[in-house]
């Protein structure tokens, strides 16, 4: 039984399509990479499994029971973790403040071990020492690791990665590889959208490819960029892209 599972997942807004019978399955640990034009129902497809939109056909199902009933606060409680392409801090209060937050709301802890998963999120994400520091003062760089701290802070087994290396620098999207496959090894399963595709082929088993709601392409990350499809709807006829070639 495959922790997550989307099955035929549809979903339209008037004449536009952002899902097309998508099919996918993830496993403990596993790494997902999305690729894809803008426009191509990336964002959408993290919004139907975290349950802030639903989708007009299909099943999406987590640990084996149908998440369909549930709401966006309950998914987080029973393991779906997610971030988003901005960074949304509450700039006035602290860090540390941030991720306790979210351990308390987003995974109803209490007490000591509300704390306990604030501080361990920082010290995942490499936070510690800015713990009382105000959230509206952090760099795009700690704030991007901030974003990934709220959401290790709700104990997830699934994490949706919305473009958390855009806008970094080489150094830094190293730095943030690190941590992603730490969470893999702890048997956090990821599913990543990112334009920076250097950084997926370096970490994910699969790569995915969307356009127009409709997978284009699934499977080995190189040879879903290779592919003709992927080249034409993505890369604009490329053979190289950044870092692979």
């Amino acid at each position: 039984m495959s922790l997550l599972q989307l099955e035929g997942v549809s979903k339209r807004f008037g004449q536009v399509v952002v899902g097309e019978g998508i099919t996918f399955q993830l496993d403990s640990g596993d790494a997902l990479g999305i690729v894809g034009p803008n426009g191509a129902g990336k964002t959408s497809l993290f919004s139907m499994i975290s349950g802030d939109i639903a989708p007009d056909s299909g099943v999406i199902s987590f640990d084996g029971a149908d998440l369909g009933h549930l709401s966006a606060n309950r998914r987080a409680r029973a393991g779906i973790g997610r971030t988003y392409q901005v960074p949304r801090p509450f700039e006035h209060m602290t860090v540390f403040e941030n991720t306790l937050l979210a351990a308390q709301q987003g995974a109803k802890l209490r007490g000591q071990r509300s704390y306990d998963a604030a501080y361990g999120a920082l010290d995942r994400t490499g936070l510690g020492d800015f713990a009382n520091r105000r959230a509206g003062s952090l760099t795009l760089l700690h704030r991007k690791r901030l974003e990934l701290g709220r959401a290790l802070a709700t104990s997830p087994r699934v994490l949706l990665l919305d473009e958390i290396a855009g806008g970094l620098t080489d150094l830094e999207v190293n730095l943030l590889t690190e941590i992603i496959r730490d969470l893999r090894h702890d048997g956090i399963a990821v599913v990543w959208i990112e334009h920076v595709v250097r950084a997926l082929v370096s970490t994910v088993d699969r790569l995915l490819c969307l356009a127009g709601g409709v997978i284009v392409a699934d499977g080995e990350p190189k040879e879903v960029l290779a592919s003709e499809a992927v080249r034409s709807v993505y890369l604009g006829g490329k053979r190289i892209v950044e870092g692979v070639s």
